[in-house]
């Protein structure tokens, strides 16, 4: 393989570009600096740059490497075997180049959001009742996680997930009055990984999973979207909380920031744009509190809402608090301190670690309506289907 031919395909800028090609085509330093109007020595770092590109990738002819790695991955070192001064086999180990894996990240969710049609006002719904608020609740949704059901007892894929949260989304706001609130809570962990890695960002634990990040941050875009579209057509306004989860905590900020400016135009909806992993919303007299459940354990949950100074005004104007949690995947309800906290379930199937490890949880998701000073008044949970 022609280095300079091999190297074009790791130029950066258009100048690199330029002389690359120039000392493909046989022009010496010297040539192209007076054709390009430059000195020697920029032309000498210009080429210098691109080699040390080329192999962090894994292509430097001049040392026996032509073996590249996927772009999101850097190399970290070879080991060549030679047999008569001629390369045999060659060994490549790559590491996770964090910089580029952003990169990808954030073209991923730009070219999404392009993908993402203009939004167009949504008509408020003729009459709605405006002592009511409905609670939507999704938590541990776990999307790009895969499970094979003779392992875990019932497969999940994205298309299965896809289908799974339309389905709830749809059956929870048929379930629900014409509420003057609508809340869409989803209480972290949507996504299962959270970058280019498909591993637990705290712990590095390797996940089981399906599709590639860049996939799911566009199923993400659309879903949340037309779940939103859909809750504007019932509800005289919508409330929209992408708590951070401890699979997700980069994609909770990404998601919400998302969908805050695809809807900076629509004034019944407000997104709680928290850089802090604990919401509030106040309905009336009624404080309702969310949290993932991966920093604070849910029988200790009043405590930091009541003593939070960004929420000590709200806890002394409600007369009834109730606090959301999610994270553990089962259903379970403390009432202390002057709140209630539940824990909410998951629609998600399990994976194979859940499976193995005998854990069991009935899933589901939660809509619940309060009254602005009586607290709650209804309540229907929807099944996977």
């Amino acid at each position: 393989m022609n280095e300079w031919g091999g190297l074009l395909a790791f130029c950066e800028t258009e100048r690199q570009r330029q002389v690359i090609e120039m000392r493909l085509h046989g022009l010496s330093v010297r040539e192209i600096a007076n054709e390009i109007g430059i000195a020697g020595r920029n032309v000498q770092q210009i080429c210098k740059r691109v080699r040390i590109l080329a192999a962090s990738k894994g292509f430097s002819p001049e040392h026996d490497m032509i073996h590249t790695v996927p772009d999101g991955y850097k190399v970290k070192g070879t080991s060549t075997l030679y047999k008569d001064g001629a390369p045999v086999i060659q060994w490549v180990k790559s590491d996770a180049d964090k910089e580029r894996q952003l990169q990808i990240v954030l073209e991923a969710i730009e070219n999404a959001s392009e993908s993402i049609k203009p939004f167009d006002p949504i008509p408020k719904p003729d009459t709605t009742d405006e002592d009511l608020c409905s609670l939507l609740v999704i938590t541990d949704f776990h999307l790009g996680m895969y499970a094979w059901e003779a392992e875990a007892g019932d497969s999940w894929d994205i298309s299965i997930a896809k289908s799974t949260f339309l389905n709830a989304v749809n059956d929870m706001i048929d379930a629900s009055p014409r509420s003057d609130v609508g809340i869409l809570c989803q209480l972290g962990d949507f996504l299962h990984f959270d970058s280019l890695l498909q591993v637990t960002p705290s712990s590095g634990h390797i996940l089981d999973s399906d599709s590639r990040y860049a996939k799911l941050v566009e199923l993400t875009l659309e879903v949340m979207t037309h779940a939103v579209d859909l809750m504007l057509k019932h509800f005289g306004k919508v409330v929209v909380i992408q708590a951070e989860g401890n699979h997700d905590m980069a994609g909770s900020v990404w998601l919400r920031k998302a969908i805050k400016r695809e809807y900076a135009n629509e004034k019944r909806l407000e997104v709680i744009d928290n850089e802090f992993p604990y919401y509030a919303y106040l309905h009336g007299e009624i404080m309702l509190g969310f949290h993932h459940g991966h920093k604070v354990k849910l029988q200790q949950l009043h405590k930091l809402f009541a003593s939070e100074p960004r929420f000590r005004s709200m806890w002394g104007q409600a007369s009834q608090t109730y606090i959301h949690t999610g994270h553990y995947h089962h259903e379970r309800v403390v009432e202390d301190g002057g709140a209630i906290a539940e824990q909410h379930p998951t629609l998600a199937a399990r994976d194979a670690y859940a499976a193995r490890g005998g854990w069991v949880s009935m899933r589901g998701a939660k809509i619940i309506t309060y009254h602005k000073t009586d607290g709650e008044i209804h309540r229907t949970t929807v099944r996977p289907r």
